[in-house]
């Protein structure tokens, strides 16, 4: 596992301790994850991403998703109704699970589907008014106001 020395970026930046913690969770966590329920994250727009797990076997009751503190969490849980089953060979696993995701600001969900064994999760940006960039018009001076100072400057 590489680690990297934050210190420069401390020095000369202020707030940006979370782009530190962010490396370091995803570096960390990149060994140990488990890799079940498989998934996807694609980018559907600019500003907008669609998260496609696959929970075969799952009913819509058995998953839950949550949003909390910048994270996304979806959990599976399945009710043991297959005990008095006798399976030759079971090859769908439907073991419970949780899987996290890291939201960026202003990053929202804006709605979940359950479509032939696939939760999609849409999500998207929302900056809000207040942080948008925008165009500030220069205002032009009164023409008597610009010759009265360029002749005080000659004189």
């Amino acid at each position: 596992m590489r680690r990297f020395d934050m210190t420069p970026l401390y020095r000369a930046t202020v707030g940006f301790d979370q782009i530190a913690d962010l490396m370091d969770r995803a570096l960390a966590s990149d060994v140990g994850q488990n890799s079940y329920p498989p998934y996807n994250i694609e980018k559907i727009e600019d500003d907008g991403w669609r998260i496609s797990i696959a929970v075969a076997g799952f009913s819509d009751s058995d998953l839950a998703i949550e949003v909390k503190d910048r994270s996304l969490i979806v959990t599976g849980r399945k009710a043991d109704e297959d005990s008095e089953r006798n399976f030759l060979h079971r090859g769908i696993a439907t073991r419970a699970f949780e899987r996290r995701f890291h939201l960026a600001d202003h990053v929202r969900v804006t709605g979940a589907s359950h479509v032939d064994g696939m939760l999609n999760i849409d999500l998207v940006r929302e900056v809000p008014e207040a942080l948008k960039p925008r165009r500030i018009e220069i205002a032009k001076a009164p023409e008597a106001e610009a010759n009265v100072i360029e002749a005080e400057k000659v004189n």
